[in-house]
């Protein structure tokens, strides 16, 4: 039987680039992958097709001689053609990216036909609250668990997965290029070791199923926003009996409408009365763990200044101790004011003496030194 043309096989055109050359042929390959059709005998035809086109068109040397030659370059043994059961340099460069993406990205199983299944992870938002105390909960997710049928092998009932006759259970083979001997994931089992002749009917001979599972979480007090937990097993099932992959858990911390923390702190913007400011005076204010803490606000207390409550922020976590809150202090000029009130405001202002604004009279006195050295 005549030979297809290689560029055609990967309906490319015969200028393409090395980009889009891989990108047809990933496609392809995942069409035609006998674990994606499985007892399809011209699928595995076609998959066996594209690979030997990539091996030849993703190598420029070999490239070249089949657009000057065609096919006749390497018929009896021309360009080291050892294809086959070893494949050439071009398919190997990418078999585990390709195969990882439907094989939930896990590497092969040195020959025993198990694979360990693909890590998952899990996006979980939380309020500050929760983190602050720490939280007890149930999460589903979609993971892959053993097929119940099989019992994770992945052949049908009554049969068993048998030994690669390619590369005699090993997951490798060798290939021979020039002087060099190179090792590599054997095409016909891909890396497993064995090949399951008769497929589970459930499972299709991956020995796994898509399930929703339920699992408890226990979230500590302390976690702060990008942390993760990680569920040891709990990840995806691997491939035929392989062993799973693990799970997991990235935190979100939600913003919180009183509080903003940094690290294990907790600050507040208060607001307070400007008599009091003025006066002084004690104030509560409300703390994370939903209680309420007095603070002594000083006579003469400007905006922006800070009260430390120790002990008052997040828990450390794997401690007992917390950090520190700090109050932020914002003060607020009364507005609606009736005609008793401005009138008392303006005996005051009238009133002068000793009173003093620091932080008006330090400003007009920065900006007279200002003016002052522009006319110089």
């Amino acid at each position: 039987m005549e030979k297809r043309d290689y560029y055609e096989i990967l309906e490319v055109s015969r200028d393409v680039d090395v980009v889009t050359l891989k990108k047809s042929y990933r496609k392809m390959a995942m069409k035609h992958h006998p674990d994606r059709n499985p007892g399809d005998a011209k699928a595995e035809a076609l998959f066996k097709e594209a690979n030997e086109a990539y091996e030849i068109l993703s190598d420029e040397q070999k490239r070249a001689a089949y657009d000057q030659y065609g096919h006749a370059a390497f018929e009896n043994g021309g360009m080291g053609g050892g294809m086959g059961a070893g494949m050439g340099g071009g398919f190997s460069d990418i078999f585990e990216d390709l195969f990882g993406d439907f094989m939930g990205g896990q590497r092969s199983g040195g020959g025993n036909g198990q694979s360990r299944g693909s890590d998952l992870r899990y996006n979980m938002e939380i309020s500050l609250e929760e983190a602050y105390h720490g939280k007890e909960t149930e999460i589903q997710i979609p993971t892959s668990v053993e097929c119940d049928s099989c019992k994770g092998s992945g052949a049908a009932e009554g049969s068993s997965p048998t030994t690669c006759s390619t590369c005699q259970g090993h997951g490798k083979v060798r290939a021979q290029q020039g002087f060099f001997t190179i090792e590599r994931t054997c095409p016909a089992c891909h890396g497993q070791g064995r090949v399951i002749e008769d497929p589970c009917d459930k499972c299709h001979g991956e020995g796994r199923l898509n399930r929703e599972k339920t699992l408890s979480l226990s979230i500590p007090a302390g976690v702060d926003d990008g942390n993760r937990i990680r569920l040891s097993g709990e990840g995806e099932m691997g491939l035929r009996g392989g062993p799973p992959g693990d799970l997991y858990i990235f935190l979100t911390v939600s913003d919180h409408r009183i509080f903003q923390r940094d690290g294990q702190n907790l600050h507040c913007r208060v607001p307070i009365p400007m008599t009091t400011a003025a006066l002084g005076g004690d104030i509560e204010v409300p703390t994370l763990d939903g209680a309420r803490a007095k603070v002594s606000i000083t006579a003469g207390s400007q905006s922006g200044r800070k009260f430390r409550l120790r002990g008052k922020g997040m828990p450390i976590m794997h401690s007992s101790e917390h950090g520190d809150m700090y109050i932020h202090t914002i003060i607020e000029t009364p507005v609606n004011l009736n005609k008793r009130q401005k009138e008392l405001l303006r005996e005051f202002e009238a009133e002068g003496g000793g009173a003093h604004n620091p932080e008006s009279e330090g400003f007009f006195s920065r900006v007279k030194d200002f003016l002052a050295d522009l006319k110089d």
